[in-house]
């Protein structure tokens, strides 16, 4: 896909914003009424967003606020000004292309699994249960905006980069009375969801090789960061071939979503697979803990074009493990993060 992920994200694993109260608007929507915890607080998961439509000036439109983010692409605006043109006029369509492969009757995949983990932690606590898109709508500074109660928010990425976890932060450091909960990249919870859904991936007929696909970061952006993000992500996957009593050998830590010239964090997913099929290893699993919710990135990168590149270096039989989403241990473990106590 197109989003790379630069960070200077916090490597709190709680962060508590005081400063000015963004204002209130005297109507606030019916849909975002005052939902009240027992704690005083309403729950607010954070994804990255997605495009409203499949088509290309919704790909255009989403692209453009993304891409403009500062937290997203560090180049000088005089720098980028042009290349972000250049883009929105030349990948929407193709894009656009990658997001009908994936449509279902119900719409966006990312985003109706985004509300499948509020429903979920919903009916856990009784509640309503908000979420936001840092990128999209429902936007995270509207949700924000309209909140007149005390909110926990929880983003929903294990592994902590500039991108994501950095800049919903950044998006928020003017609000008041909000407590960031990260997800931990060890979370039991989240492992044991993960390993659980491998293991009705596979059945069985265990595969030669397990591949862990994360999503990729410019190099420069983890040394910036001190490798914050390389090490969560080598601690998700430790935990994950824990969980499984699966051999390091037959496992390998990649890298997907490549973008630019810069050189990114590797080995890349892509050069991974090809290499695995073409040097005799016939069936593989490829799980993406990186990602809580299905979207682009797992379903057409790795599902479609990950899967024809490994059959087509000589692979037989991929399977793609899918992503936690709503798995009962997941909302399970989400719901004690917010609550304030260790899983």
């Amino acid at each position: 896909m197109i989003s790379g992920r630069p960070s200077v994200g916090s490597s709190r694993n709680s962060r508590l914003v005081n400063s000015v109260r963004l204002p209130v608007p005297a109507r606030p929507p019916s849909n975002f009424g005052r939902i009240w915890l027992t704690m005083g607080a309403t729950i607010l998961l954070v994804n990255l967003g997605t495009t409203r439509a499949p088509e290309p000036e919704a790909v255009r439109e989403f692209l453009r606020e993304f891409l403009s983010d500062p937290m997203v692409v560090d180049y000088p605006e005089w720098l980028w000004r042009p290349v972000l043109a250049k883009i929105l006029r030349s990948r929407p369509h193709k894009v656009a292309e990658m997001y009908r492969s994936i449509w279902t009757e119900e719409g966006n995949p990312l985003e109706r699994g985004t509300e499948r983990i509020a429903s979920a932690l919903g009916r856990h606590f009784g509640v309503e249960v908000h979420h936001a898109y840092r990128y999209g709508s429902p936007s995270l500074r509207e949700r924000v905006a309209w909140g007149e109660v005390p909110i926990t928010l929880v983003p929903l990425f294990p592994q902590r980069t500039g991108s994501t976890t950095g800049s919903i932060e950044s998006a928020i450091e003017r609000s008041s009375g909000i407590e960031i909960r990260h997800i931990a990249p060890d979370d039991p919870g989240y492992i044991e969801a993960a390993a659980d859904l491998f293991h009705r991936s596979v059945g069985n007929a265990p595969p030669e090789h397990l591949v862990v696909s994360f999503h990729g970061i410019p190099l420069r952006y983890d040394r910036r960061e001190g490798g914050m993000y390389r090490a969560d992500c080598e601690r998700t996957f430790r935990a994950l071939l824990k969980a499984l009593a699966w051999p390091e050998a037959k496992a390998t830590l990649s890298y997907q979503s490549r973008f630019g010239p810069e050189p990114w964090l590797r080995p890349a997913t892509a050069s991974v697979l090809e290499r695995l099929g073409s040097s005799g290893v016939r069936s593989i699993a490829v799980a993406t803990p990186g990602f809580v919710t299905e979207g682009l990135e797992t379903l057409e990168e790795i599902g479609i074009r990950g899967r024809k590149t490994f059959l087509e270096a000589g692979g037989t039989r991929f399977l793609r493990v899918p992503v936690v989403e709503a798995h009962p241990r997941f909302v399970r473990s989400l719901a004690t993060l917010v609550e304030g106590a260790k899983s």
